[in-house]
């Protein structure tokens, strides 16, 4: 079953879908506009296909001067959501699978990062008083929903840095949690919880200007969103590498310092984290599975089966 998380407008993709649905498979699409259920409803008759659905409720909180949250779905409210509900019951090839809310204050903005005591506690602040509002606003949307006579099958929520506090909500039967899974170091700044480092990838050394300077290649594997430093990849083995302030992880060279226990040479791995879940998929062929020190299994990316999503 797979559940497409945002929404897409490119008919040829959306007719490729039905194609797959007719076989039998369950794929369901995103939507929060009046425009989204024309587009796909009219894609529906056309293939005589009906499309599973899902609304996406924005879940971000305002409060004065500030937008807490992500900007992403139109519909905030039970107001806004009503009329997307209306165009739902007069859309024959449109069925109403599921409500998805992801509350991206809470599982995506740390709130234990080194060295910023006052804006930690900020933030901290901010969620505490963003996780009542966020509950009632999903409870309210899905007793309309419930009330204008659909049946959904899944209510979706959360993500890796909100687990405990979506779990909590009796309406959600699904929470997302797949950015933990390689855990990126962007997790390691959070109060609530702790995770193992599960995923990294190696540059090699090439060169050793001077002693204790060791040149690596490549490198350069910045996560998205607002570019600043947090969004750099970060040393991770052997332990007390340091990164040179000028160059940083570059495109074609990495250069460390290292005065560590480790006897390093020429042609030896050093090994970083990145900081969310998509760099490795998006700029390596593989995966490896370690176990005890050794490979016990190695599985394609999306890059890997020659694919490019976005």
């Amino acid at each position: 079953d797979i559940l497409v998380a945002y929404p897409i407008v490119n008919t040829q993709q959306i007719e490729k879908v039905c194609e797959t649905l007719q076989k039998g498979k369950y794929i369901n699409l995103m939507l929060d506009r009046l425009e989204h259920i024309e587009l796909l409803n009219g894609i529906g008759q056309k293939m005589n296909t009906v499309i599973p659905v899902c609304i996406d409720l924005d879940l971000s909180v305002d409060f004065p001067g500030l937008h807490f949250g992500v900007w992403r779905s139109s519909i905030t409210n039970n107001e806004t959501l009503q009329p997307v509900l209306e165009a739902l019951q007069k859309s024959p090839f449109l069925s109403l699978d599921g409500l998805m809310g992801y509350e991206a204050q809470i599982a995506g903005v740390g709130d234990a990062a080194k060295g910023a005591t006052l804006k930690n506690q900020a933030i901290r602040l901010l969620k505490k008083r963003s996780i009542p509002q966020i509950a009632r606003r999903r409870a309210a949307a899905l007793e309309l929903i419930r009330s204008m006579g659909f049946d959904l099958k899944f209510v979706n929520g959360g993500g890796t840095g909100s687990i405990e506090s979506t779990i909590a909500e009796a309406g959600v039967t699904e929470v997302t949690v797949g950015s933990g899974f390689y855990n990126p170091h962007l997790f390691d700044y959070y109060q609530n919880f702790r995770f193992y480092p599960a995923a990294a990838y190696a540059v090699q050394i090439t060169r050793s200007p001077k002693k204790g300077v060791y040149t690596c290649m490549g490198g350069g594997y910045p996560a998205s969103g607002a570019m600043e430093a947090s969004r750099a990849p970060l040393p991770y083995l052997p332990e007390g590498i340091k990164l040179d302030k000028n160059e940083g992880t570059g495109e074609v060279q990495t250069p460390i310092y290292y005065e560590g226990k480790e006897q390093l040479k020429i042609g030896d791995p050093i090994f970083f984290r990145h900081c969310k879940a998509g760099e490795l998929c998006e700029r390596f062929n593989v995966l490896h599975f370690v176990r005890a020190g050794k490979i016990v299994e190695t599985v394609p990316t999306y890059r890997g089966e020659g694919e490019c999503f976005l």
